[in-house]
Formats: C-alpha cells, structure tokens, sequence
C-alpha cells in the first residue's frame, strides 16, 4: 500500500498533471466567457437579423414535454467558438515550437575575422613557395 502512496505522490507532483490542472480550470473560466458571449451578445444579434427570433424560447411540445431545441442551438455555437479558439491556440503552440525547435537545430555560424582569413592565405602560399623552391632545387 505504501508502493501505491509513494507512486500516487511522484504522479500527482509531475508538471503534467499540474499543467492539466491549470488547463481545466482556465477552460473552465474561458468556457463562461465563451457562454457569455453567445448567449448575450451572438445569439440576440442572430435573432435580430432573424427577425427578432428568440433562440431560448424555442421549443417543441410533446404532450407534456418541452424540447428546448434553441438551447441546444445555443450549447453548439459554444462549443463551436470554444473549438476554433483550442484550434488557433494550438496552431500557434505548434508554430512557436517548430520556430524554437529550427533555432536549436541551426548552430549559428560565425565568420571568421578576415585577419585570420589573410594569415591563412599568406600560410598557403608561403607552403606553395616553399614546394617550388624545393623542386627547382631538387
């Protein structure tokens, strides 16, 4: 049982599992937001240029039942927006690490000072020099 504790403790303090904490509970406040959004502001918009249609209080009755059909209009363009936005977030996650991961694959290349390009070639033909002399000598 101790195993068990001592293996739940090392899961539980990992980054990830905290990283996936603080993701639900951000996606919870985003999800008000998003809620917020397309009850207050979107869904009256729609109705006004439906001709004033009330998404909330469309309903079909079935005997004693209400269907309340335009709330689940409601509850789709939610997760709808709430997909879109997860969409471009992670696009734009990818994006930065492929930029990160070509900036540690690519070393930077430095030139060098032309003064030791010069001494360089000043090496090479004094080399050069020296096998011409030993030829005509020899």
């Amino acid at each position: 049982m101790r195993k068990w504790i001592d293996e739940f403790k090392k899961f539980a303090i990992k980054g990830n599992v905290i990283d996936m904490a603080i993701g639900v509970i951000i996606g919870g406040a985003f999800g008000k937001i998003v809620t917020s959004l397309v009850n207050d502001i979107m869904m009256p918009l729609f109705g006004l240029i439906l001709g004033g249609l009330d998404f909330k209080e469309l309903t079909i009755t079935f005997k004693d039942t209400n269907i309340a059909y335009g709330m689940f209009i409601q509850q789709i363009i939610d997760f709808l927006i709430i997909a879109v936005c997860i969409f471009i977030f992670i696009k734009l996650l990818n994006s930065f690490k492929e930029k990160t991961k070509e900036e540690v694959k690519a070393p930077e290349v430095i030139p060098e000072p032309k003064d030791i390009l010069l001494l360089e070639e000043i090496r090479d033909l004094l080399k050069d020099q020296n096998k011409t002399k030993k030829k005509s000598k020899g």
